[in-house]
């Protein structure tokens, strides 16, 4: 995609700079844009400003580099200066699950739109909201805008970035969606922020603020389902024999179905899907229609169990008493191509069998730093063999391309009994069988 500079570009702030936020404004300025980013973390500010990412995304820090070398991006810890050099102000902040309760805690996204207000928002200025909120929140700050910014717009443009590939994501989206308020000026203004990405026929979904907030939220839910799905019926075949590879590949066939997100295991986690179905569900209860989603409290239950199964089933290959017994855990990210350990499945399992007495070592290509810091009572080896040695089963857990590819014969000799848990339908059965392992995974029966 070819960088078109212009004096007439939108100049663009982006509040927040955490995993959204530096991923958008690192990308808006590989697309020629100047970009000022804002946050109240000095310490992240510093780290940005000195070339280094604070987490891990594959091929962001060489296009921070990049873009902090050309001039087009800079980062502050001042709103004050966000405002006075850019007229495009995107909103990133982070929306989490509230301590008290399922619902989302919206006090970053109102701090960030009061403290543009208060640091002399124009009347030109355009807002533009990209965290994950419940339905009726723009409509709300677009109020608290025109009382105290009159002129400035709010629009509201969910992100769909996937860990792990949130620069492709960005750069080339699978559809553009922008919230707005009828008459006003956001989505001309919009339209020229991404004006090379609507060049390259990515789609643009024009609609009001309400429904491009339900847009990521009813996505994030469809997944969830989805996923939930495939692993309620892994309970099923567990109890009737039935192998749910088998199932799900069948039901692959089926144009409506598809197979993306048909993949039985230990389930999903991360800082998105968990919290925003159940704030979704916390919302909808708030409307007085909590029942019409009150399945989303079953599909959380379902993944929940998913891990608790995981336990279970090593429980079983060690003769039901996991104290004193060595296991061998490979993942702690709750995705691979990320070090992102938030309500992490792997160390879920990990902690859970940790706490019937097993002796843990965890091993993560990416993750092994915070998942120390976080869990400092696991041990973390610094390599597959320092995880596995000695191991009477080892479980994968995170399905890295380095243990999709693990030789199973090379790895035999390093563990105490070759038996392998595959939490994520990562590995082939038939290779690990051949190399004299015992294979179990949740939803197929033992062969």
């Amino acid at each position: 995609m070819p960088i078109v500079s212009r004096s007439t570009d939108p100049r663009i702030s982006v509040i927040g700079t955490g995993y959204l936020g530096a991923t958008h404004a690192v990308c808006m300025a590989e697309l020629g844009f100047d970009v000022i980013g804002v946050d109240i973390d000095t310490r992240r500010v510093r780290r940005l400003s000195a070339g280094e990412v604070p987490f891990y995304e594959p091929g962001l820090e060489a296009l921070l580099r990049k873009n902090l070398e050309a001039g087009r991006l800079t980062f502050t810890g001042s709103l004050a200066e966000a405002v006075e050099r850019a007229d495009v102000h995107f909103v990133c902040v982070g929306t989490p699950q509230r301590p008290d309760s399922g619902a989302a805690d919206l006090r970053h996204v109102d701090a960030a739109v009061s403290g543009l207000i208060t640091a002399g928002l124009g009347p030109d200025d355009l807002v533009v909201g990209k965290s994950t909120v419940p339905a009726g929140t723009a409509t709300r700050l677009a109020a608290r805008l025109a009382a105290g910014a009159p002129g400035a717009e709010l629009a509201w443009n969910p992100e769909f970035l996937r860990e792990g590939f949130a620069v492709d994501d960005t750069l080339r989206p699978d559809r553009l969606v922008f919230g707005v308020a009828p008459r006003g000026m956001a989505e001309r203004r919009l339209r020229a922020v991404y004006a090379q990405m609507i060049g390259d026929d990515v789609p643009v979904v024009v609609t009001d603020l309400t429904t491009a907030e339900l847009v990521k939220v009813a996505a994030n839910a469809f997944l969830a389902t989805k996923i939930s799905f495939i692993n309620a019926m892994a309970e099923v075949c567990e109890a009737t024999g039935g192998d749910v590879v088998e199932l799900a590949g069948a039901l692959a066939h089926d144009a409506r179905i598809g197979h993306r997100f048909l993949q039985a295991g230990i389930g999903f986690g991360g800082g998105c899907l968990p919290k925003d179905i159940r704030a979704f569900q916390a919302h909808a209860d708030e409307l007085g229609v909590g029942r019409a989603l009150a399945f989303l409290g079953e599909v959380d239950a379902v993944n929940i169990r998913a891990r608790a199964r995981a336990v279970a089933l090593t429980r079983e290959v060690l003769g039901d008493s996991p104290a004193n017994r060595t296991v061998g855990v490979l993942g702690a990210a709750f995705k691979p191509n990320s070090d992102d350990i938030r309500d992490s499945p792997a160390l879920e399992v990990a902690e859970a069998l940790r706490r019937a007495g097993a002796h843990v070592s965890v091993y993560d290509p990416a993750a092994v730093e915070n998942g120390r810091a976080c869990h400092p009572n696991l041990c973390f080896a610094d390599s597959v063999v320092g995880a596995v040695a000695g191991a009477e089963v080892v479980l994968v857990l995170t399905e890295w391309h380095e243990f999709r590819e693990l030789d199973p014969a090379v790895l035999r000799p390093h563990v105490a009994r070759p038996v392998v848990i595959d939490g994520r339908g990562a590995l082939d059965p038939h290779r690990w069988r051949a190399a004299g392992w015992t294979y179990r995974a949740l939803g197929r029966p033992p062969r």
